[in-house]
């Protein structure tokens, strides 16, 4: 028999916008939310495949431990379909998605999350949000820069930090287990909702004597009422103690419930390769408070930091595989490393360079092989972070194919055009309504 949770699911497209970009999930132990971005090209593809992976480790687990682990393992693998997807469909350039999900086993559930669709747990009248929100408007308020009220305006509101989809690095995703017991009511939702109704009317509905299913329909129908610029979706998960020997019937909500199509996106190239931003509610309004640009950049190269300490261990055991290589068949592997080639940046320029970003000891393993003249300010703001952490190619064609679409990345108001120019040549010597389940 099958412990109980009893759930509902729901995805509309909203007011505003023309498609639904979200997807949903609500099954035996999993249930999740995606809100997909890339514009009307790549948003609702990207929800739907990272939803179409995530929703086959739906099941019974051992412990929680093991569903955070299948948890982590999936949410990778979704971002590898949707790299791999965005290669063999260039049109598709530029899709992301974000994803929270929570997988219930027994008393404990393992929660998954990345951007800014958010998790939150009612118990005992009181609504507590469980995840942290993946924005840099969210790390301006956790500074201190700004309030919580004025985050709601900020211009920048819109700017996400991490999400699953077309960028060239593993997802840095939030994971952990929490306690859960009979009687929690459990919310996932885009910012759809949030973005448009406030926590004491979330809270008034969840703490309702309504279904889950009722629930989800009460919470679209106010932000609907609060003109709903966004796609919608809610997951409502009750936990109970009681048991049903017949399990549950798994419902899928938006995007994701429909099979993925490519057609009739062909030609419609997204025009810069994205700053991956979710739509914005409204204009930003020109005079609102917006840090300083050097601030703003402060705040990413941080966050690069962040990362780059957690990968620190695997770039040392990449080191040490290739000084043992080296050791023992020296040439053959430095041959090796000069087949490879990367983009990054010199002294503020874009630039091709040939080899891989490693050094052994005094021998740096990578070179410029070109230089071109778009500027790295010219670029959008995570585009520019991308080009610093480096981006692979593994040859000079295509290489060049992605200094070609960042060129087509350039900020509007940049006059820079993207033309390589050669440097000297490499020298030899290494230097919809509500779907109730349960």
């Amino acid at each position: 028999m099958a412990l109980v949770t009893s759930s509902a699911a729901i995805s509309h497209v909203g007011k505003i916008r023309s498609n639904n970009q979200d997807s949903g999930f609500a099954g035996q132990s999993l249930f999740a939310v995606a809100d997909g971005m890339g514009g009307h090209a790549g948003g609702d593809v990207a929800s739907a495949l990272a939803i179409t992976r995530l929703r086959e480790i739906d099941g019974e687990y051992g412990s929680a431990v093991d569903a955070e682990f299948a948890l982590q393992e999936a949410i990778v693998a979704a971002n590898a379909i949707l790299a791999e997807t965005v290669f063999e469909h260039p049109e598709l350039t530029g899709m992301g998605t974000t994803l929270s999900a929570l997988v219930r086993v027994g008393q404990s559930v393992a929660l998954a999350h990345i951007g800014d669709s958010r998790v939150y747990r009612f118990r005992d009248g009181t609504l507590t949000q469980i995840t942290a929100d993946h924005t840099f408007v969210q790390r301006l308020v956790d500074s201190g820069r700004i309030t919580a009220e004025e985050a709601k305006t900020h211009p920048r509101r819109s700017v996400l930090m991490r999400v699953l989809g077309d960028v060239d690095s593993t997802p840095d995703v939030d994971l952990q287990v929490m306690d859960t017991r009979p009687g929690d009511r459990w919310l996932i939702c885009s910012d759809g909702l949030t973005g448009v109704v406030d926590n004491d009317h979330i809270s008034e509905a969840l703490a309702s004597e309504m279904s889950p299913a009722d629930v989800v329909s009460e919470l679209v129908k106010q932000a609907l009422d609060g003109g709903a610029p966004d796609n919608v979706t809610i997951v409502v998960v009750d936990i109970s103690s009681s048991f049903d020997e017949h399990g549950v019937e798994p419902v899928t909500v938006g995007s994701a419930s429909k099979p993925v199509a490519f057609e009739g996106t062909l030609g419609r190239r997204t025009s810069r390769l994205p700053g991956l931003r979710l739509h914005p509610r409204g204009p930003a309004d020109p005079s609102h408070f917006e840090p300083e640009s050097e601030d703003y950049l402060d705040e990413l190269i941080e966050e690069n930091r962040r990362r780059s300490r957690r990968r620190k261990t695997a770039w040392l055991a990449g080191a040490l595989v290739i000084v043992l290589a080296l050791a023992a068949g020296a040439f053959a592997g430095y041959r090796w490393t000069q087949t490879r080639y990367y983009v990054g940046d010199v002294d503020g320029q874009v630039a091709i360079f040939h080899g891989v970003q490693q050094t052994i000891g005094p021998i740096a393993l990578s070179e410029v092989y070109q230089t071109t003249d778009i500027q790295l300010d010219d670029l959008p703001v995570y585009t520019q972070e991308q080009v610093r952490d480096t981006i692979s190619a593994d040859s000079v064609k295509a290489a060049l194919e992605i200094v070609k679409r960042l060129g087509a990345a350039v900020e509007p108001e940049s006059s820079s055009t993207p033309t390589p120019t050669p440097t000297p040549s490499p020298s030899s010597t290494p230097d919809a309504p509500a779907a109730p389940v349960g």
